[in-house]
């Protein structure tokens, strides 16, 4: 099981690729506000193994909206209330989840893992990537490239 914000959901249902996520996580858990997020474009239907979780108690989302924005906070939230690691790629999203002790992995991490396990070749991650950038996915030219290198 693991929580996801929508900046990778969006890519992946941009790209028709969920299955890299469905590879890896029985279940993935949205909030609604991530749900709303990933809609704007036109309406998802979501793959089974995802799931809409609101979150039980707000606290921890009122102070995080402070800092970052609604699907960021409430997917961090519903990550720390059930003890699951998180898939974020926004840099100040995620430095605050792993200074609150959470895992948490990115689309990158997702491709990286596909490979690992052998759902993807590796000339298949670098031409999802390609995608990826060309709809507006943003990474460090750096990160990039020693991602693909560790392929």
């Amino acid at each position: 099981m693991i929580v996801s914000d929508s900046t990778a959901l969006i890519i992946l249902f941009d790209l028709d690729r969920v299955e890299l996520l469905e590879n890896l996580f029985d279940d993935l858990y949205i909030t609604p506000i991530v749900l709303d997020e990933i809609s704007v474009k036109y309406p998802i239907v979501l793959p089974s193994f995802m799931k809409v979780v609101k979150l039980e108690e707000k606290e921890l989302f009122d102070s995080l909206k402070k800092l970052l924005d609604l699907g960021e906070s409430e997917a961090i939230a519903l990550a720390k209330e059930r003890s699951l690691s998180l898939i974020m790629d926004e840099k100040k999203g995620r430095k605050i989840a792993k200074a609150m002790g959470l895992t948490v992995i990115g689309l990158l991490g997702v491709v990286y893992l596909n490979v690992k396990k052998g759902f993807l070749s590796k000339d298949e991650a670098r031409s999802f990537l390609d995608d990826a950038l060309a709809h507006g996915y943003r990474i460090s030219p750096k990160m990039l490239k020693d991602v693909l290198g560790e392929l």
